[in-house]
């Protein structure tokens, strides 16, 4: 275990507009409107800043914004679902989330995989939960010294973690670094012949 979770006392800096200035809706989420998905998981939600936009991005999805803080998720009750009845607060423990197999069509990691514990094992888990056919997006910030994010030396090279989406079962793995902070990881979990 390493101590490099994002402490909720800091919650109010998830909620800075700015990071959609960093990390466009548009940008990560364009591909997979056209594939209209049911159920969408954001895993690592925070304060479900991110989930706010995936609702407004799939109207008709229902997203389920999980998470291991008691407080993230005490606070998204209390500010962010009476207004979004499509997204669903959901505890999580740390590699387990609480759906059965193959129940999403897609789920997005933002900012989370440098807190992982065990990648490849939270990773097997996102695969699990995910329906043949959906995606894995995740986005962190890229290995490189500047003024914001967290430590460089805790951030993650986006080979390995395609590596370990390959490691998970993911196939059609791709990676785009066109964002000036941030990578962006792609994965499918295909179906089986």
């Amino acid at each position: 275990m390493h101590d490099h979770k994002f402490n909720p006392e800091f919650l109010h800096k998830l909620n800075n507009p700015e990071r959609l200035k960093d990390l466009p809706p548009d940008f990560l989420f364009s591909d997979f409107q056209a594939k209209n998905p049911e159920i969408i998981f954001d895993i690592g939600a925070g304060t479900g800043f991110f989930s706010v936009q995936l609702a407004k991005y799939f109207p008709t999805s229902k997203i389920y914004a999980c998470d291991i803080s008691p407080a993230m998720l005490n606070w998204m009750s209390e500010n962010i679902t009476p207004g979004h009845e499509k997204i669903n607060v959901h505890l999580m423990e740390e590699n387990q989330i609480p759906f059965e197999d193959s129940t999403g069509d897609l789920l997005f990691m933002i900012n989370l995989h440098h807190e992982l514990d065990d990648p490849e094992l939270m990773l097997s888990e996102c695969h699990r939960v995910l329906k043949p056919g959906g995606h894995i997006l995740i986005a962190d910030w890229k290995k490189e010294d500047m003024p914001m994010g967290p430590p460089t030396d805790i951030r993650c090279k986006p080979e390995n973690i395609s590596e370990q989406l390959k490691n998970a079962g993911f196939k059609n793995i791709s990676v785009n670094m066109q964002l000036e902070k941030h990578f962006v990881v792609v994965g499918e979990k295909v179906w089986h012949k």
